[in-house]
């Protein structure tokens, strides 16, 4: 299955069970005066953006807390690199900034993952 069809189904599973997940386009352009851009997350610099690249979809999703917070609601950072069905990471070096932005996600207490089908969206 295509990267495509793998995204509309896991924001759609995603939808379900109360996130919120937004497509996260990333590269660079001259606009039609002559100005250079840059838009997407961690796309501040081409040098930053060799070494973390940010994933597909991003967003947040509720995690309801216990005890002291009893009722509660907090937002987690989610972010899903979406890849196609048949992928296998290789450790190209753009899997690796992909992974790196991952590492940084999961390391805040976000949640961050590569993800092939909607049965994957923890």
């Amino acid at each position: 299955m295509k990267e495509a069809a793998i995204t509309a189904k896991i924001r759609l599973k995603a939808s379900k069970k109360g996130w919120y997940l937004w497509r996260n386009n990333v590269g660079a352009t001259y606009t039609k005066d002559g100005n250079f851009i840059r838009y997407g997350l961690a796309n501040d610099s081409k040098e930053l953006n060799s070494r973390l690249k940010s994933s597909d979809l991003i967003g947040i999703k509720p995690l309801k807390i216990t005890q002291e917070m009893v009722g509660k609601i907090v937002g987690i950072f989610v972010a899903r690199e979406i890849k196609s069905s048949k992928w296998k990471y290789a450790g190209a070096s753009r899997e690796e900034a992909q992974l790196a932005f991952i590492n940084l996600v999961n390391s805040l207490g976000g949640d961050a993952q590569f993800i092939t089908d909607e049965e994957a969206l923890l």
